[in-house]
């Protein structure tokens, strides 16, 4: 074989598997985007539930928290002397 029946040879190999790449992918976005219109479709709708948002009266730690952990320090002081 010449070089020139080579060369011709890999572009119609070349051209064959980039069409295929091509055309797989373009099946495998049609499929996706098909999949999902179908769940959106079927989907039962979510009912959503309102959110309470914290709200933050005070600044700083609340004084259960500051009790807790002095009571925890004259605990541990208590015990390690």
């Amino acid at each position: 074989m010449d070089i020139g029946a080579l060369l011709t040879t890999a572009g119609n190999l070349m051209l064959t598997g980039m069409v295929g790449v091509f055309v797989f992918l373009s099946i495998l976005i049609g499929a996706v985007t098909l999949m999902s219109n179908l769940v959106t479709r079927f989907s039962e709708p979510d009912v959503a539930t309102p959110v309470k948002s914290p709200s933050f009266k005070s600044q700083g730690v609340p004084n259960e928290h500051i009790a807790a952990i002095s009571a925890a320090i004259a605990q541990y002081k208590s015990n390690n002397k």
